[in-house]
């Protein structure tokens, strides 16, 4: 891993691979910051209204890193020629609108595969392209609620908590639309024409909840919230308050962690009874227990004290202390390139690993050296400039 902030040549899996993203928010952005992040060469295309001549230094949003952004105005003819241009040369076409909108821009599958037959197109949407809630708004709450997930996430007794928009947005779909990507890539270079990779975070999410189904179906998963052995139910896979206020996350699943777990803890108080914890009717009143054994230390003392062994218990870190944490600082599991502490690209990789080319671009930063690429000349990019096509 590279902290520079630009490295001469592409680097990872993907180097080679053409990637045309068309300016989403969420869980599209992130899917092409994972493809530039394994040595996919990304250009952006944001919108003119948003290009700042004037502005410096790298652009703030890290889901935009990796790439080169072009300014256009889509619904002008200048604006859609300039990147059928850029279609024509790419391996892959990354969008995040509505279902029809491309279609109307003039810049549809239909479009797009009639100057590329091999183009990867790679459509991002939460409800998909068809079904009947295709044509209106949502968000990854909406999407984790359809699905049943939203439903498990919780507190027993207590309504439903969102899980940030990890397991949808990101998770469920952008994570999804970059394996549907390479899939289709994989089938492309074997001989296959192009094709569409219709990507829905339902799809993606209901995909994700395959082990609880299995579960639900084998008897072992009630459909009561919090009450179960991975949701918060159990008293040896659940969080604790420790003395300083802050937090323990336990994972004793199996009965060896577990024994190891009450070994090195000294659990249980004195006075008090190790109950059988194979019994679920056992649960509360061990969950107790534990809470008032882990309410005699600080978060960094028990860390301290069960790091080095199997009690699979871990400090819950915030997002500031997580990049210094001895294990993540070794394994580089955060990096700093052009100044800024980010997460650094995963998987890794043996044979092609991967690096941080580039920060993130302001829109527009690299129009013209872009389209002179794809094939425009200087009086060309003049003329489109002029008639506010791009920017």
């Amino acid at each position: 891993m590279t902290d520079a902030t630009e490295t001469a040549a592409p680097t990872g899996p993907l180097a080679g691979v053409r990637v045309v993203e068309l300016a989403g928010i969420g869980p599209g952005p992130f899917a092409a910051m994972m493809l530039a992040d394994l040595g996919a060469e990304v250009i952006r295309v944001d919108r003119v209204a948003d290009a700042d001549p004037t502005a410096e230094g790298p652009h703030p949003d890290l889901l935009n890193r990796g790439r080169r952004s072009v300014a256009v105005d889509l619904k002008s003819p200048g604006g859609r020629a300039a990147v059928l241009a850029l279609v024509a040369g790419a391996d892959v076409l990354l969008e995040g609108f509505r279902p029809g909108v491309t279609e109307r821009l003039g810049l549809g599958p239909v479009e797009c595969l009639a100057v590329n037959p091999r183009l990867v197109y790679g459509r991002m949407t939460g409800w998909g392209q068809d079904g009947p809630h295709a044509p209106y708004a949502g968000h990854d709450i909406d999407y984790l609620a359809l699905t049943g997930a939203l439903h498990g996430v919780g507190r027993a007794g207590e309504r439903p908590v969102p899980p940030m928009n990890l397991l949808g947005d990101f998770g469920g779909g952008g994570m999804m639309l970059a394996l549907g990507v390479v899939a289709a890539l994989y089938a492309v270079r074997a001989g296959a024409p192009g094709q569409v990779v219709d990507a829905a975070i339902v799809d993606g999410v209901s995909v994700l909840s395959t082990q609880i189904h299995a579960l639900r179906r084998l008897g072992m998963w009630r459909d009561e919230r919090g009450v179960n052995l991975l949701d918060g139910g159990a008293p040896f896979y659940d969080t604790y308050e420790c003395a300083d206020g802050r937090h323990l996350a336990v994972g004793a699943l199996e009965p060896r962690f577990y024994d190891e777990l009450v070994r090195l803890a000294g659990f249980p108080l004195d006075g008090e009874e190790a109950l059988d914890r194979t019994d679920p009717g056992n649960w509360p009143a061990l969950r107790e227990s534990w809470a008032r054994l882990f309410r005699t230390r600080t978060r960094d003392e028990w860390a301290e004290l069960l790091a080095s062994s199997d009690a699979c218990v871990a400090p819950v870190l915030d997002w500031a202390e997580a990049p210094a944490h001895p294990h993540l600082a070794a394994r580089r599991t955060f990096v700093t390139h052009a100044g800024v502490k980010q997460p650094a690209p995963a998987p890794r990789f043996s044979g092609t690993p991967t690096a941080l080319r580039r920060p993130p671009p302001h829109p527009g930063q690299h129009t013209d050296e872009v389209l002179a690429e794809a094939g425009l000349d200087a009086e060309g990019i003049a003329e489109l400039r002029a008639a506010g096509a791009i920017a």
